[in-house]
């Protein structure tokens, strides 16, 4: 009992300090600390302390995602100091219309994560054209991160077909492939995609008929008169990214990220190296925000490192892959909430599948059912605002607050997600 009101209070107390805007180098490992001592995890003691603990979750994040983050970070760095960026947006505006910029950026982040780009890599290279265009239609800036997540991390990562890890992981469990149950993820994703838009332009425009217009911060960069590159200049390294990943995501699986945003970056130079305003600083500004951001993502993955070792998450996953029922309700419970105790969509499906793979597919339940209801279930209450995901491209990326940004993503990540998993196992039952 200790143990589980260590877990509980800890989680929220992460979320509370999260939304307050405190430092996650401190709020993560003194919550984890918090989880760690109600369940007789010893400090410094022992082969498992929480010392070694902690700092194995947050090294190990590092050591998987580091050059990702860091190729990410120069790659939106590059896209904003030549101009790229601006001249690719200011071409959206003039063809699509300045109504049509919240379009532009959920098209632009869709596209990118279903060619199997990570979804971290993702807010940091559309993040300049999205700033850019959010300026230029005088739009509030607050939703920016909403909508990078909306086009990256709902209808388009627990999709079939989709390259993201969130559809794949369930593949070495169930012996499914990405395309399982195609038909029900297809209605869902379509419902998702235009249920969500609706909602992200209704909640931008009330925004803007009661006073809300674009507000410059100090972190943007400054915009001189200048000659810009070509647009399509801004077009090229993108689809370089893209169609790296895609074709690579296969043979060097997470691997493929690096050559892709290496090739990206390397594009970018070459066409447009003398549009560069100032390459060192750029240099030195994205090396600084890519360090930023995985240090605050890897503090919130100590935190579920603690948070994993103790008796009470041990016992509440024992009991959400036994919940009575409906097996796929059942499972969907089981992969929401362990996905929300660690923050992670790919982290609640590793450490719920093992378990209700086996019992579920015991029980006849249908593996590509199974496969599509856990993928969409995992995106859901993982975008608590803990998320390493969320922290990063609110804070570390957008540099915006979790009071004034977490609304709109919540509602685009947690609600929607949540509705499209309703409507997911609804037709799996009738049908």
């Amino acid at each position: 009992m200790i143990s589980l009101i260590g877990l509980v209070g800890g989680l929220g107390l992460l979320i509370w300090l999260t939304i307050r805007g405190m430092n996650l180098f401190i709020a993560a490992p003194l919550c984890a600390l918090v989880v760690g001592l109600t369940s007789g995890l010893p400090v410094f003691s022992g082969e498992s302390n929480f010392v070694e603990t902690y700092m194995s979750g947050f090294t190990g994040f590092i050591a998987s995602w580091f050059f990702m983050f860091l190729l990410g970070a120069l790659f939106g760095k590059f896209m904003e100091d030549t101009g790229a960026a601006d001249a690719l947006s200011k071409w959206i505006v003039s063809k699509l219309g300045y109504k049509q910029a919240v379009f532009a950026v959920v098209a632009a982040c869709a596209i990118l994560t279903y060619g199997g780009v990570s979804v971290f890599v993702v807010a940091f290279s559309v993040y300049p054209m999205a700033l850019s265009l959010f300026k230029d239609a005088n739009l509030p800036r607050r939703f920016i991160p909403a909508t990078m997540a909306f086009g990256s991390v709902t209808f388009t990562m627990t999709s079939a077909g989709s390259p993201e890890i969130q559809n794949w992981i369930p593949i070495k469990y169930l012996g499914t492939s990405p395309f399982a149950a195609w038909e029900v993820s297809l209605v869902v994703a379509i419902f998702m995609a235009l249920f969500g838009y609706w909602w992200l332009k209704r909640m931008v425009d009330k925004a803007v008929l009661a006073g809300e217009v674009f507000e410059a911060k100090p972190e943007d960069p400054e915009i001189k008169e200048r000659i810009y590159p070509h647009p399509i200049t801004g077009f090229i390294p993108l689809l370089v990214v893209l169609l790296l990943s895609f074709f690579l995501h296969k043979s060097l699986a997470q691997l493929a990220l690096i050559v892709a945003l290496g090739g990206g970056v390397l594009t970018l130079m070459i066409i447009n190296f003398k549009y560069f305003q100032n390459l060192g600083k750029a240099v030195n500004l994205g090396t600084t925000g890519a360090l930023l951001a995985i240090g605050n993502t890897s503090a919130v993955v100590g935190f579920g490192a603690i948070a994993k070792t103790t008796t009470a998450f041990q016992e509440t996953v024992q009991v959400m892959t036994q919940i009575p029922g409906n097996e796929l309700i059942g499972a969907a419970i089981a992969v929401s909430v362990i996905a929300g105790l660690t923050g992670s969509a790919s982290g609640g499906q590793a450490i719920a599948l093992p378990l209700v793979g086996p019992h579920y597919l015991d029980q006849g339940v249908d593996p590509e059912e199974l496969h599509r209801i856990v993928a969409i279930a995992s995106g859901a209450l993982d975008s608590l605002p803990h998320n390493g995901y969320v922290v990063t491209t609110i804070r570390a990326i957008c540099h915006e607050t979790h009071q004034r940004a977490y609304g709109p993503m919540a509602a685009l990540t947690v609600a929607v997600p949540l509705i499209g998993l309703t409507i997911a196992i609804a037709l799996f039952i009738i049908f």
